[in-house]
């Protein structure tokens, strides 16, 4: 009985911990970037893939999102932030990569 307990104490410990090392925004997203100021490319769109909190993705696209969903990345040399809620989300851009200053927004959505 105590043998019991013991290993059904450990078996909810251990689900906790894994449940706290998962990020509510885990999974893949779809990302739209919009350039609303430079000559960089007007718009694309490509997949990413969050994994506990950490944003990876091509091209070369790597980050963070907070607990709360704030959004920190870096593609090629721009940087993203903003906010995501549920499954969707948008935020500013900015780059001076290659002395071209360029600007926009982005949006994303899960799935």
């Amino acid at each position: 009985m105590l043998l019991t307990r013991a290993v059904l104490c450990a078996t909810m410990l251990l689900s906790t911990d894994l449940a706290v090392a998962q990020s509510p925004f885990d999974g893949v997203w779809h990302v739209t970037v919009v350039t609303k100021a430079g000559s960089c490319e007007p718009k694309l769109s490509y997949p990413v893939v969050v994994t506990d909190g950490r944003v990876t993705g091509s091209p070369d696209i790597t980050g963070s999102i907070g607990r709360e969903g704030n959004v920190r990345v870096s593609i090629r040399g721009a940087y993203a932030n903003g906010q995501l809620n549920g499954s969707a989300g948008s935020g500013k851009w900015n780059s001076a990569a290659a002395g071209m200053p360029c600007s926009g927004r982005w949006e994303a959505s899960r799935g």
